[in-house]
């Protein structure tokens, strides 16, 4: 019996660990199996330095119990791609049926040679390789800047500054405009700001954009899933001391505030004068200002956390201006287009301070979201209130008090002409052929062109909004 009983363990032990066996030797077909990517992005920030490659690389790793099989890896761009890609020692654009032993992993190697001396190099070379098993798709986002680019970390502008438009600029760790200092940036112009540089000004910015080759600032992820991204970069701060600033046809998008403007103007100019602009995207505000001074004529502010948002009082001049928000994937328009307050908490007390806000010709819409009230405006104390309402057209549930309303519309769709929210694209003038509220409902202002550039001087008055219908 003690014989018997001996040689039937190392037999139960045999077959268990022949069944074990098998289990790792067999491939796991589950759409369920686990699938570990080491890196999801593999960005090349220094490849600019000169012609050549450098390389990195990232680890598919199978997390289960039996072998895996790879159906595909593919290089997207194929052939013609700037990446080259080796694959557990082997260099292809794609390979098929690439088998890892459970818990095991694979090495994918990625290098990027780029020739700086090709003048329509783009700015961001991108590419992606597919991983594909099991019915399962798994994608790593290949990035690189082009050599052809301006790069500056932690950059201080002293003096008299003027970037030209021969290359794109990247903004790295942060751009300062000293006090004494004028940045003048020319037409066409674009400006990519990494995620934790603000643009500070002390002294002055004054940006030249015309129609169609327009000034832009932007974050500098470019990848399907960043570049709609709202607060991928700070925004452009205007401190204490700055003045005189202008921006002309610029577009400042995907900024956490895309302006801010603090504190009043140093001298009888606005501290910031923003001509024909376009500022989108912004998670927390379009413009913010605190206790500032703005002029804002025949510009769009869409599709932000907060249109423009003003407290602390201030001299505010809004001409020919449309502030909208509809909700969408990136921002819910839980916050009213317009948000303006004549003080601001100190210590934990309110003080108020002069407010006086003109907004001539101006339209002030949203849909979707919770909110209901375009304008939010809140009074305290008795220091000057002047804000005046002339000739705009709002959404409104109730009127605010202490405000001046001059042959306004309330209520009216504006009748833009293509709002898509699921596709992110909007157009907001007014549609053709459309008896929208707001044409020839405007007055004649000193400033004669649209956001198009296009003339305001048709019939005997104007548009209301940034948008004149030619």
């Amino acid at each position: 019996m003690k014989l018997k009983s001996f040689l039937l363990f190392p037999i139960g032990f045999c077959i268990i660990f022949f069944m074990g066996s098998c289990n790792k030797e067999n491939f796991i077909t589950s759409s369920d199996a686990s699938l570990f990517v080491s890196s999801d992005s593999i960005k090349f920030d220094t490849v600019f330095t000169s012609v050549g490659s450098i390389t990195k690389s990232f680890k598919i790793i199978n997390q289960n119990n039996q072998k895996l099989l790879l159906s595909e890896i593919k290089l997207m761009g194929g052939p013609q791609s700037a990446y080259r890609i080796n694959i557990n020692g082997s260099f292809a654009t794609q390979l098929n049926n690439i088998e890892i032993d459970a818990n095991d992993s694979i090495y994918v190697f990625v290098a990027i040679t780029i020739n700086p001396t090709q003048q329509n190099l783009p700015f961001i070379i991108s590419d992606s390789i597919k991983i594909n098993y099991n019915g399962n798709d798994k994608f790593v986002l290949l990035q690189a800047y082009g050599q052809n680019a301006h790069f500056l970390t932690n950059e201080n502008i002293n003096g008299n500054v003027s970037w030209q438009n021969d290359l794109p600029y990247v903004i790295l760790g942060s751009l300062h405009i000293n006090s004494s200092a004028v940045l003048t940036i020319e037409s066409g112009t674009k400006i990519f700001v990494h995620a934790n540089a603000p643009i500070l000004v002390d002294g002055t910015l004054i940006t030249q954009g015309v129609k169609n080759n327009e000034v832009v600032f932007t974050g500098d992820r470019l990848d399907a899933d960043y570049r709609d991204l709202p607060a991928s970069w700070p925004g452009i701060i205007f401190r204490t001391s700055s003045k005189n600033n202008e921006l002309n046809f610029t577009v400042i998008k995907n900024a956490f505030q895309s302006i801010v403007s603090l504190d009043p103007s140093v001298n009888t100019f606005p501290k910031v004068s923003i001509h024909q602009c376009i500022i989108n995207n912004a998670y927390e505000a379009g413009i913010y200002s605190n206790h500032s001074d703005l002029l804002v004529e025949n510009s769009l502010i869409s599709n932000c956390g907060t249109g423009i948002r003003i407290i602390n009082g201030g001299k505010y001049q809004f001409v020919n201006c449309t502030a909208v928000g509809y909700s969408n994937d990136f921002i819910s328009h839980n916050k009213p287009t317009l948000n303006l307050s004549n003080y601001s908490f100190q210590n934990g007390n309110p003080i108020a301070s002069d407010l006086f806000a003109q907004f001539t010709n101006c339209i002030f819409w949203g849909e979707g979201g919770t909110n209901t009230d375009e304008l939010f405006i809140d009074k305290l104390g008795n220091t000057a209130f002047d804000v005046t309402f002339d000739h705009t057209l709002y959404k409104a549930d109730i009127d605010p008090i202490d405000v001046n309303f001059i042959t306004s519309i309330k209520n009216q769709d504006p009748h833009f002409d293509s709002v898509d929210v699921f596709n992110n694209y909007y157009d907001f003038k007014t549609k053709n052929n459309s008896s929208a509220p707001g044409l020839d409902q405007g007055i004649i202002t000193t400033f004669l062109n649209d956001l198009d550039n296009q003339t305001r001087l048709i019939g005997n008055s104007t548009d209301i909004g940034c948008y004149e219908k030619q």
